[in-house]
């Protein structure tokens, strides 16, 4: 793209903040150009931010019922999915999703729980529940 064609649409996403964005120059070299967003952008962001906090919710449902453990309830809370988690955490997919389950997940260990603690951004406290709405 060149420089003079980055969108300057601006949106409630960066909330009149700017970020860079890499153009072709008029010499034809890359460089970052500042962009106030695009409509596309916030239309796709919102659309995945909804779907996050659909499935945080059905999680915090399937854990209210005993069905799941918290910790797929917070991973979706923070935005994040079980690919991320586990390049975040460290941990496997398949340990994860085994970590989902609830009587796996209430013989964790301290150790353990305060990396997703960490990765999650909350305290180990709050992994541990899920506050009914």
């Amino acid at each position: 793209m060149r420089d003079e064609h980055v969108p300057q649409q601006a949106g409630r996403v960066l909330a009149g903040h700017r970020k860079a964005i890499y153009a072709q120059g008029e010499d034809g070299r890359l460089r970052a150009v500042a962009s106030a967003g695009w409509e596309a952008e916030e239309i796709v962001n919102a659309l995945a931010v909804n779907e996050l906090e659909r499935l945080a919710e059905e999680a915090r449902a399937r854990a209210l019922a005993g069905l799941a453990s918290p910790l797929e309830f917070h991973m979706y809370r923070a935005r994040m999915d079980l690919d991320l988690l586990a390049q975040t955490s460290g941990f496997w997919r398949w340990r994860i999703r085994r970590h989902f389950r609830p009587a796996v997940f209430a013989r964790l260990k301290d150790a353990t729980l305060a990396r997703y603690a960490e990765v999650l951004g909350c305290r180990v406290e709050d992994l541990r529940s899920v506050e009914p709405r």
